[in-house]
């Protein structure tokens, strides 16, 4: 198994505990004629474009790692 295919079957898993706690806080309230606990969703996903950045937003920044662009390593 890759790591990929590791974490695939680890986030499902997590999956099935929640959605199964889940189940089981509903279930306990209704037997004590308890409200329902409400439901957690999940927060909704950002999709960062694969569009390039605009250049302007590097402008005078420096290269981790490698030093600033204007001047030589020793």
């Amino acid at each position: 198994m890759s790591l990929q295919d590791d974490l695939a079957a680890v986030k499902r898993s997590l999956d099935d505990l929640v959605r199964t706690v889940g189940q089981l806080e509903r279930s306990i309230a209704a037997e004590r004629g308890a409200p329902l606990p409400p439901t957690t969703s999940r927060p909704d996903l950002v999709t960062i474009p694969d569009t390039p950045y605009d250049s302007g937003l590097w402008t005078d920044t420096d290269d981790e790692g490698l030093g600033a662009r204007d001047r030589h390593a020793p």
